[in-house]
């Protein structure tokens, strides 16, 4: 019984990983270190997960969208 359920969350989690890696993910966040107010170390995170075929069609998508308002600028 327990090999069973052992598979199914194996299977949830290579679902989730193939659904993060075919939609793209972006984590970003901001983490700052001080002592007595005086900030010591700032650390900014950006981070893409994503398939090269996401990327390339992200990146594609989002140059057909600017192409027009860049026309529209000049």
């Amino acid at each position: 019984m327990q090999h069973g359920l052992i598979d199914r969350n194996e299977l949830a989690l290579s679902e989730l990983l193939d659904r993060a890696l075919n939609k793209g993910v972006v984590v970003w966040g901001d983490a700052t270190i001080s002592v007595a107010g005086v900030d010591l170390i700032y650390v900014g995170l950006k981070v893409l997960l994503a398939s090269v075929d996401t990327a390339a069609r992200l990146r594609s998508d989002a140059c057909e969208n600017a192409a027009p308002e860049m026309e529209a600028a000049e």
